[in-house]
C-alpha cells in the first residue's frame, strides 16, 4: 500500500513542469478573456472555473496519483505563484502587460458603455457591484474603476444627496428662526 501512496509514477522534473506549465497558461487565459471572470462570479462563471479545475487536473498530475506527486505539483504550483507574485512587484510594467490595467467605467456619473462592451459587463452587472458598496444609483457615483484583479473601486460624489438635502433642510430652518425672532419682536 505504501509502495502505491508514495511511489512516483512520474520523473520529479515532469511533476515539476507540469503545474508550472498550467499556472501560465491559466495565467495567459485569464489575461485574454478578460478582468470579468475575476470581477464577479455568476453562476456561469461559476461553473467555467469549476470545470476548469477538473479539465486540468489530469495535465497537472499525469498518470501519478501518489500522494508524493501530489505534494510536488501543490508546491510546484505554489512556488510559482510565490515567483510571480515577488517578479511582478519588482517589476511594475511587466504586471501591466501580463495583469492589464485599470479601466474607467464611470465618469462623473456618466456610464462608459464602450468600457462596459469591452470588458465584457453588462449595467446590471455594475449596478450590483455598486448596490454591494452601498450605492443606490449612477447619480451618485463620480467615478468607478475596475481594477487589473477584477475589483471595483467606486468614488462617492462629493456631497453627497444625504448632505445636500441636510444643507437644504438646515438652511430653511436658519430661514424660519429668522422669521420667528422677526414675529417675536
Amino acid at each position: 500500500m505504501q509502495q502505491h501512496m508514495f511511489h512516483l509514477a512520474l520523473p520529479i522534473a515532469e511533476k515539476i513542469l507540469r503545474p508550472v506549465i498550467i499556472y501560465l497558461v491559466l495565467l495567459i487565459f485569464l489575461r485574454i478573456f478578460g478582468k470579468r471572470e475575476l470581477a464577479q462570479l455568476n453562476p456561469f462563471d461559476l461553473i467555467v472555473l469549476l470545470s476548469l479545475s477538473n479539465v486540468v487536473q489530469n495535465a497537472l498530475i499525469g498518470e501519478d496519483t501518489s500522494i508524493t506527486g501530489a505534494t510536488i505539483g501543490a508546491f510546484s504550483l505554489m512556488a510559482a505563484n510565490w515567483a510571480m507574485v515577488r517578479l511582478l512587484y519588482r517589476k511594475p510594467k511587466l504586471e501591466e502587460v501580463i495583469a492589464g490595467s485599470a479601466r474607467v467605467l464611470v465618469e462623473q456619473s456618466t456610464v462608459d458603455e464602450a468600457a462596459l462592451r469591452s470588458e465584457l459587463l453588462s449595467y446590471s452587472d455594475l449596478m450590483n457591484a455598486a448596490h454591494r458598496q452601498g450605492f443606490e444609483a449612477i447619480a451618485e457615483i463620480d467615478r468607478c474603476v475596475l481594477e487589473p484583479g477584477g475589483t471595483f473601486t467606486f468614488y462617492r460624489k462629493r456631497p453627497t444627496s444625504d448632505e445636500i438635502r441636510y444643507d437644504s433642510l438646515m438652511l430653511k430652518i436658519e430661514e424660519l428662526t429668522r422669521e420667528v425672532r422677526g414675529l417675536a419682536r
